[in-house]
């Protein structure tokens, strides 16, 4: 039965803590493994993350310009599926139409299925993607 009193790490989970500068057979004694004089050596002698010793760092010296993504980010605005009830009669509802409504481009997703018409337009999930083929055969 497992206690407190047996409770144990996994082994190699826990490591001995370097103890440095406790004498030369130790094997971290005098410079305490950080070898001889050098920047990495003195006290607080760690150096920023692109410091190239005084040369000028490469993120400074390539120029600040170039591609950029979101000139050709796509902005999808949420249709519900309800929501084209609103079109009266037999309309074929696409992309198109809604475009000429709305600058955006569309994805349909959610709530019910339309009463009347029929969709043509890309859903975002399988199960929608389903819901609609169901839509049109009926």
């Amino acid at each position: 039965m497992m206690r407190l009193h047996n409770l144990q790490p996994r082994p190699g989970s826990r490591h001995r803590t370097k103890r440095l500068g406790c004498g030369e057979s130790s094997g971290h004694g005098k410079t305490s493994g950080k070898g001889h004089k050098g920047q990495k050596a003195r006290s607080g002698g760690s150096i920023r993350l692109g410091f190239e010793g005084g040369q000028m760092p490469l993120i400074r010296r390539l120029p600040k310009r170039g591609f950029n993504n979101a000139a050709f980010h796509k902005h999808y605005a949420i249709v519900n599926v309800s929501d084209l009830n609103a079109f009266k009669g037999r309309h074929v509802v696409n992309e198109q139409l809604l475009r000429d409504i709305e600058s955006r481009p569309r994805s349909f997703c959610r709530d019910q299925n339309p009463r009347r018409g029929r969709v043509e337009a890309r859903p975002r999930s399988a199960s929608r993607q389903n819901q609609c083929e169901r839509a049109r055969k009926n």
